[in-house]
């Protein structure tokens, strides 16, 4: 930059729950001046001309048209994560603004996520911790049981980079591996981990003893699960949900799980998050909830935050940018 000044980037805030990483700043500031959304607001006169990207951490700060066009000089938005569903891409793309994520960052940390929330479900490790700590507990039941992960079948719907990684990560607990997904994967791929295509959902879903929902939210996809799919699954069978919240009808999931039209959901993400403190899925037994952790490890927050820094690099110098999410 002209006079060796750094280029302005935009951040929510650089402390609080939606704060960029303590451990991150230092090595942001080598590279980029860092603006607050409270900065900015204060001093939109100083500030509109200087920002030059956008650094969005935890969904924040919140891209819509008054942002965009006070920013003229903004070139590109990366994203902290591989989900983009609360950017509006065709609106961000008229202004002629780049968006990047960070794919590749994630893929295994939320895979080992999925895998700990069914295992953790089938096995009911959240009751069994409350039961073994619980100050009236004088005997342990020996029929106090839970489900076999080894040989069950496992079906996941959407086979991307995550879903794959799954699929790996079955293959070693000897599980009969599904999949769905918009396109079917290589045949060489499928064979690598034992996978077999159900190009139907609803065949998936009447086999599996396990559904593990890994696909982006779209349109297309929002209210997948509903309670005609909920119906379809074995009465015996464990839904994971590390994708969107919207992605599951949370009545028609409530329902099932007080009937027993199925035996119990792990969740990592809901809608909305986090949930009303009365919400019903708080209160059942058979639902273990994490907030929202897929990528939450010390290593993939520090890949994502320098994948995002290689995206922005590479846009201000006008070269390729890696991880560019494009218009479909």
């Amino acid at each position: 930059m002209e006079g060796g000044e750094l280029p302005g980037v935009l951040v929510f805030a650089l402390e609080g729950p939606y704060g960029v990483c303590e451990g991150h700043i230092g090595e942001l500031q080598k590279q980029f001046s860092l603006i607050t959304m409270t900065e900015f607001v204060e001093n939109k006169t100083q500030f509109r001309q200087k920002i030059q990207a956008i650094y969005i951490w935890g969904g924040k700060p919140v891209i819509d048209r008054e942002l965009l066009q006070s920013l003229p000089s903004l070139k590109i938005i990366a994203n902290g994560g591989v989900g983009v569903n609360h950017l509006d891409l065709q609106l961000i793309a008229s202004f002629g603004v780049k968006v990047a994520n960070t794919p590749h960052a994630v893929s295994d940390p939320t895979a080992d996520l999925g895998m700990a929330l069914l295992l953790a479900a089938a096995r009911r490790v959240l009751e069994g911790c409350q039961l073994a700590v619980a100050p009236d507990t004088e005997d342990f039941c020996v029929n106090w049981m839970g489900q076999e992960v080894t040989g069950a079948t496992l079906g996941i719907v959407g086979m991307g980079s995550i879903g794959y990684r799954i699929a790996q990560r079955a293959k070693a607990f000897e599980m009969k591996i599904l999949y769905h997904n918009r396109t079917r994967r290589k045949l060489e791929e499928e064979e690598a981990v034992g996978a077999t295509y159900c190009e139907r959902l609803d065949n998936l879903l009447q086999q599996s003893d396990f559904v593990m929902l890994v696909a982006s939210l779209t349109p297309q996809t929002r209210g997948l699960i509903g309670r005609r799919e909920l119906r379809l699954m074995k009465p015996t069978s464990i839904l994971v949900n590390i994708s969107r919240g919207l992605l599951v009808d949370q009545d028609a999931l409530v329902d099932a799980l007080q009937t027993g039209v199925i035996s119990a959901a792990a969740l990592d993400v809901t809608y909305p998050e986090p949930l009303p403190r009365d919400h019903p899925l708080l209160k059942l037994k058979n639902v273990t909830l994490t907030p929202h952790i897929g990528s939450a490890t010390h290593q993939a927050r520090r890949q994502m935050m320098r994948d995002m820094t290689d995206s922005i690099l590479a846009a201000l110098g006008g070269r390729p940018v890696p991880n560019e999410v494009l218009l479909q």
